[in-house]
């Protein structure tokens, strides 16, 4: 069995497939992330964060699957340490205080912890990449957080542009209808 399938078997163990999300399950959500990431043209890694992606809640989703505090090396065991480590940075993301400055920063506060931790460039691309395909796909599947999450996006990504992988931010531009970024 690969990674991926053995991680979308421990979602459903850990009840993923039961839990509301837009446009249905939390465990239909971390597939449909998964695999705009890979469409995308993502690392293995990234693509495996992003059907995990939710594991420990996040700031805009509090439900968890895993305890961040016990239960790291679980999630761990099965995906490795790099894609555990997006993980828990994207769920550990503390958004108000995180999103804004990101491109100027490069820091995360983290929401667990009430630390904060400057990201190497690999890691930081990852964590936008995985918050922009995530946000994406809320935005198609939830029409009532249209109003707020649209233009949240459109104001957002643009201070991301130096961050994002080509793909990701030319996928953001099609959906959010943004013009190219200045070169």
């Amino acid at each position: 069995m690969s990674t991926f399938q053995d991680l979308g078997s421990l979602l459903l163990v850990r009840g993923a497939d039961e839990i509301e999300h837009a446009g249905g399950s939390l465990y239909v959500h971390l597939h449909r992330v998964a695999k705009r990431l890979a469409g995308l043209g993502a690392s293995e890694t990234l693509v495996l964060a992003g059907l995990g992606h939710a594991a420990y809640g996040t700031d805009g989703f509090p439900t968890h699957l895993f305890d961040w505090q016990t239960e790291r090396p679980v999630l761990e065991s099965v995906i490795g340490a790099d894609a555990e480590a997006l993980v828990y940075a994207y769920g550990a993301t503390d958004r108000e205080t995180s999103w804004r400055d990101l491109a100027e920063h490069r820091t995360i506060a983290d929401r667990f912890t009430g630390t904060s931790e400057e990201l190497g460039s690999a890691a930081l691309r990852d964590l936008v990449d995985l918050t922009i395909v995530n946000e994406l796909d809320v935005l198609d599947h939830a029409p009532s957080l249209q109003a707020k999450l649209r233009p949240f996006l459109q104001e957002q990504i643009p201070r991301w542009q130096s961050l994002a992988s080509p793909a990701v931010l030319a996928e953001a531009q099609r959906v959010l209808q943004l013009g190219a970024p200045a070169a």
